[in-house]
């Protein structure tokens, strides 16, 4: 993509900056959080491509949602501001770890979740699990969950290369509205998190392969086995219509395997509806959180 293909005309919404920056201890581990608003508490889970971190994912949601709940917010290990430690025994198992020590630490005993594309597959797992490890009420996944194919624009996050060209090429696989890879500033801004220090190398990590492991296995394009019978939580599975990291209508088809649960499928919209239809998301977020269960 050429620099005049990444400069627009148009800029991404305004941010209404409505959170505290926090820090806390956890095994020794440095992890960042946002916090904001008062009430019951919501926790948001954030996305995993390069320079995904809490502030990105939520910057447009905490201002809508703090007004009736207290939001927490983490940036997961080895994103955002948290240490930057990569487990090369078992990436996932210890970012989810380090997730529930923070929720006990933090002593959230009762939350409702709601997270997006990593942290939403990440959430519909672990609400799979029995005993579930984390104190979850309702559960909120975006962009997440099911079959993760691996196609062209999965590729594009894949082959990252630190350029801000690179980046553009990223969020143009992210987003249905050109807005977001056009913006000059915004392309900036998400590359400047993708390259501090250790930011890179802990997303990187995850895709290292071993010259001499033979069978070695791709994250992605795997047959998803979770369990799903097994979320008893109230369930909201949302959808960008035109989300081409998942396949077409895989929300709809993932709430037949979820007791009870709802779909929304968002059109105009890509993996990021809580980015890209921030408006939208807080609507039914809250109209979900607010409705009690039979």
């Amino acid at each position: 993509m050429s620099e005049a293909e990444v400069v627009g005309q148009v800029s991404v919404p305004a941010v209404e900056k409505r959170y505290q920056s926090k820090f806390i201890s956890v095994d020794g581990m440095r992890t960042h959080y946002l916090e904001a608003g008062e009430g019951e508490t919501i926790v948001l889970l954030h996305s995993g491509e390069f320079g995904g971190c809490a502030e990105i994912s939520w910057e447009y949601l905490i201002p809508k949602l703090s007004k009736s709940y207290r939001v927490v917010a983490p940036d997961w290990l080895g994103f955002g501001k948290t240490a930057k430690i990569h487990d090369f025994d078992g990436k996932r198992a210890r970012m989810i770890s380090h997730m529930a020590r923070f929720l006990e630490t933090m002593a959230i005993e009762r939350a409702h979740f709601v997270a997006n594309s990593m942290g939403a597959t990440y959430l519909l797992q672990i609400a799979a699990e029995l005993p579930c490890r984390f104190p979850v009420d309702k559960l909120v996944a975006i962009g997440g969950g099911g079959f993760v194919p691996a196609n062209a624009e999965r590729q594009r996050l894949l082959d990252y290369d630190g350029t801000e060209e690179s980046m553009a090429r990223v969020l143009e696989a992210i987003f249905e509205d050109p807005v977001w890879y056009r913006d000059r500033a915004y392309v900036q801004r998400r590359h400047a998190l993708s390259i501090e220090p250790g930011a890179w190398e802990a997303v990187a990590a995850a895709r290292f392969r071993s010259p001499v492991e033979k069978n070695q296995r791709s994250e992605f394009g795997n047959a998803d086995l979770t369990p799903y019978q097994n979320i008893s939580r109230p369930t909201l599975l949302i959808a960008g219509e035109q989300d081409r990291l998942r396949m077409p209508g895989f929300a709809k088809e993932l709430v037949t395997k979820i007791r009870g649960a709802e779909a929304l499928t968002i059109p105009d919209c890509g993996h990021c509806a809580n980015i890209e239809k921030a408006d939208v998301v807080a609507e039914a977020i809250l109209a979900f959180l607010g409705r009690s269960q039979a």
